[in-house]
């Protein structure tokens, strides 16, 4: 159901206020290396709005920070999963970003989105992959398979930088064994704690900058995200982002409002913002991933239009994976436990 004529009225008051209105602060939580300083200097510029951006490393840092509530944000960049956790424990508010001026740039397969349907919380800020990227100036071998990270060749033993990311390094241990994302069986569970504890000789290193290993030449082959290998590659050329027979992890992120913000007009202001083409494009140059707003290709450079990483093949599955249920989440820890002790 559409939002009621009054609230949908007050918002395009919001939206459609002079900056003198808008003046004041916006504070966002956002994952590091990812707030374009040219975007944020424009919106500043725009709304006459002083805006300040804090960095966390993963979804789970995030909630952890905000469930309290009285975080101080304004602004979080939530992935997909954590946007329906965020929904269902009434954390974000209900800002409908469908109702907003720029929404008509939304491209129609990222309206209708499973983690917030229709978008009534969220505006799109940048999609991609998890998976890995190997340097091939270094290693030459077949890099076709997830089982690279887990039962790597000699050459790579001990040159494998992973993510410092729970989800994302189980769902991959997940993919590896060939059992469902999220399983609650306790015998496929063991299979995927034994892939862990088998493979944890073989990793050097745990890291949200896990891709800049390479760079310094700690490892060969880094878990990474399909943007971080495009901004990556431009160092070192030889970088290769690997796209996987085995079905890859998607993902979205999105700009969502905290329950009770403390800016909350400046905030819904900045969700339009970010979905204007020439506004996505300076947040998929700086970050390197793709955005859904339709028009912003006009705005990027040809190095990104022609990126390979962000070129998914035809022969190539990708899902997005749903939140787990609380009592795999709770497996899911200890298994984390035992393997970083």
């Amino acid at each position: 159901m559409r939002t009621p004529i009054l609230v949908l009225a007050g918002l395009s008051a919001i939206l459609l206020s002079t900056p003198a209105l808008a003046e004041g602060r916006l504070h966002i939580f956002n994952w590091g290396e990812y707030t374009s300083p040219e975007l944020i200097a424009k919106f500043e510029a725009a709304h006459d709005v002083r805006v300040t951006v804090d960095e966390y490393d993963s979804n789970e840092t995030m909630l952890a920070r905000v469930r309290g509530g009285n975080s101080g944000y304004d602004i979080v960049v939530p992935g997909d999963y954590a946007v329906q956790v965020m929904i269902a424990q009434g954390l974000l508010e209900e800002t409908r970003p469908d109702q907003m001026p720029n929404f008509r740039h939304v491209e129609e397969r990222f309206i209708d989105v499973s983690w917030d349907p229709g978008r009534r919380y969220t505006a799109p800020w940048t999609h991609g992959l998890t998976g890995f990227a190997v340097n091939t100036d270094a290693y030459k071998g077949p890099a076709d398979s997830i089982a690279l990270l887990f039962d790597p060749p000699e050459a790579l033993r001990g040159r494998i930088a992973m993510l410092d990311d729970m989800v994302s390094i189980i769902h991959a241990a997940e993919r590896y064994v060939g059992v469902p994302r999220c399983t609650a069986d306790r015998a496929e569970l063991k299979q995927v704690r034994d892939a862990l504890m088998k493979a944890r000789p073989f990793w050097r290193t745990y890291s949200v900058d896990s891709i800049n290993k390479l760079v310094s030449g700690e490892a060969d082959v880094a878990q990474t995200w399909s943007g971080s290998a495009v901004v990556v590659r431009q160092q070192l050329p030889g970088v290769k982002f690997v796209f996987t027979r085995e079905v890859m992890e998607g993902f979205s992120d999105n700009v969502a409002v905290l329950k009770g913000a403390p800016n909350p007009e400046n905030a819904r202001l900045f969700q339009n913002f970010v979905m204007d083409p020439e506004n996505a494009a300076l947040t998929s140059e700086f970050a390197g991933y793709a955005n859904a707003i339709k028009g912003s290709g006009a705005f990027l450079s040809d190095a990104l239009k022609t990126a390979p990483e962000l070129d998914l093949p035809q022969d190539v599955a990708m899902e997005f994976v749903p939140p787990c249920p609380a009592e795999v989440m709770e497996v899911y820890s200890a298994i984390w436990t035992e393997l970083r002790r």
